[in-house]
């Protein structure tokens, strides 16, 4: 049975792709800095929420991520489903205290995540990171989402050829109904998706499981290594 590590795995993304790894007979394991949002993420998991195991950890915390990744060795799949909300913003307004925290918060801690969790890899284990189509679309107030993702997705390349045959790729998603967007008021975001989706080439807004699904193949397939596939709905498209 190959052991699955999620960071970054109590809601959302990181949360659709532990059931489905589940699903496939994975041992899973999902951490995350909130106990609350761990024992939510167990929940709505339902009967295979009996099958994950979940703790908690702060991605920025090397020793507690390399203490966890040991006692879990050999991770056969560490999968990074770190995000923020800070960054976004017109360069004029932007707050560069928020974007040096966003780079915190998603950047050093996939960095840090790596280089914690790098000694107990399984030899043919997979990395998978999650960055986002900003890193390549041209949308106006996000240069600095732009910088923090494109520097997630930067690492994956060198690495992939640094780290064989442990296999690294990413993934990359534009507009995705999650937990992320809780701060907009539901009647807002409903608005922005639909106008957003009536642009979109595929004329929806992804869902998590949407982009769960590209997460697993990638975790999965002994045969993609160095790779960032965008699973954006053509948002790159609309922007270009």
């Amino acid at each position: 049975m190959t052991t699955t590590l999620i960071i970054g795995g109590s809601s959302g993304i990181g949360l659709a792709t532990a059931r489905l790894l589940v699903a496939r007979g994975d041992e899973v394991h999902i951490a995350g800095r909130s106990a609350q949002r761990l024992d939510d993420a167990r929940l709505a998991l339902g009967d295979a929420g009996t099958d994950v195991a979940t703790h908690v950890v702060d991605a920025l915390d090397a020793a507690a991520v390399a203490s966890l990744a040991a006692k879990r060795a050999p991770v056969g799949r560490l999968v990074l489903t770190l995000s923020g909300s800070e960054g976004a913003g017109r360069l004029a307004e932007l707050d560069l205290a928020a974007l040096r925290r966003a780079f915190d918060g998603k950047f050093w801690a996939h960095l840090t995540v790596l280089h914690a969790a790098l000694p107990h890899l399984a030899e043919n284990a997979s990395i998978t990171l999650l960055g986002a189509i900003t890193a390549r679309a041209s949308m106006p107030g996000t240069a600095g989402l732009a910088a923090v993702n494109a520097a997630v997705e930067a690492l994956v390349a060198p690495l992939a050829a640094e780290l064989a045959p442990v296999r690294v790729n990413g993934v990359s998603p534009g507009y995705v109904d999650t937990p992320w967007w809780g701060m907009v008021p539901d009647a807002d975001r409903r608005a922005f998706f639909d106008g957003v989706a009536s642009e979109l080439p595929t004329r929806r807004i992804a869902t998590a499981d949407d982009v769960a699904e590209v997460v697993a193949l990638v975790a999965t397939n002994p045969n993609l290594t160095g790779t960032v596939i965008e699973a954006d709905g053509g948002a790159r498209l609309k922007a270009a």
